[in-house]
Formats: structure tokens, sequence, C-alpha cells
């Protein structure tokens, strides 16, 4: 792999590592305000970014480059009400889908097809993920921040299940 790619993977690995830390706080903060299901939905969020960042992981390993592991930011740990804080999840996701996209045009540029092939995993990921956080913004919206309707929607997200990605 070129030198600037393996580079930029190394960054999406730091990248999808704090996707991870960053749902965790929220999860955290979920906690802290009795809110489990949403707590237990920001947790599988939490998992599934370290699959993300372990094929990156493995894609350099697999092609005989250094993996360099980079700071964490410590992401922030309060987060307003349940909308704001899928709203600042999403806007997390759409942050990520930039990344990789540009990563895919790099790996173009370069030539670099076994890192394009492995991309388009993560292009497909993206528009998943962008699509159930907005899904869930929109039933927030529906419900709003409080009372019976957030009880019956937090108790729907507690029911959400972690399964391990199976990256190509």
């Amino acid at each position: 792999m070129h030198n600037t790619l393996v580079s930029e993977f190394n960054k999406q690995i730091q990248e999808e590592m704090f996707s991870s830390y960053l749902y965790l706080s929220m999860s955290a903060y979920c906690e802290s305000k009795n809110l489990k299901g949403f707590a237990n939905w920001f947790t599988v969020q939490a998992k599934e970014e370290v699959d993300h960042m372990m094929g990156f992981y493995h894609h350099l390993i697999n092609s005989g480059e250094q993996v360099e592991l980079l700071a964490i930011d410590k992401p922030e740990n309060t987060f307003g009400t349940p909308l704001a804080m899928v709203k600042k999840a999403l806007a997390h996701e759409q942050h990520i889908s930039g990344r990789i996209k540009k990563l895919l045009d790099l790996a173009k540029e370069e030539k670099e097809y076994a890192a394009e092939l492995f991309l388009h995993w993560y292009i497909t990921e993206q528009v998943e993920e962008e699509r159930n956080t907005t899904e869930l913004i929109e039933k927030l919206k529906m419900v709003g921040d409080s009372g019976a309707s957030l009880y019956l929607l937090d108790k729907e997200l507690a029911s959400r299940v972690y399964v391990p990605a199976n990256i190509q």
C-alpha cells in the first residue's frame, strides 16, 4: 500500500476507536438518566465501532503494513436531551461517512484495488448507520423527550442486540 493510504488507514483506526469511545460515553450518560434502552442502543453502537476498527487493523496487517495506534481524544460526557444526543450521533456518523468516501477516493487514485474492495463494505455500512440513526431521530421527534412515549421507545431500544460485523 502507498504510504499515504497506510497513514489514512491508521487515522481511520483512531476515528473508529473514538467513535466507540463516544458511543460508550453516550451510553453512560443514558444510564445516568435511567434510559437503559438508549444506553443499550449506544453500547451496541460502541461494540460495532470496535469491529469497524478491527477491520482496518486486520487489513493493514494482512497487507504487510505497520499499524500505528494514535491517541484518542476524550469524548464529551453530557449530551442534553435524547433528541439532541442522537442528533450528535448522526453528525458523527456523517463525519465518518465522509472519511470513508475520501479513503475510497484515495484508494482509487493510488490504484490500491484490494483497499477499494475492502472499503466498499464500509460504504454500505455507513448508509445503514446513518439510516438507523435518522430513524431514531424521527421516532424521537414523534414521541418527544419525556413521558410515556419516551418510556416505550426506551423499552424498544433495550431489545437491540449486538451482532458481530462480517467485514470482508
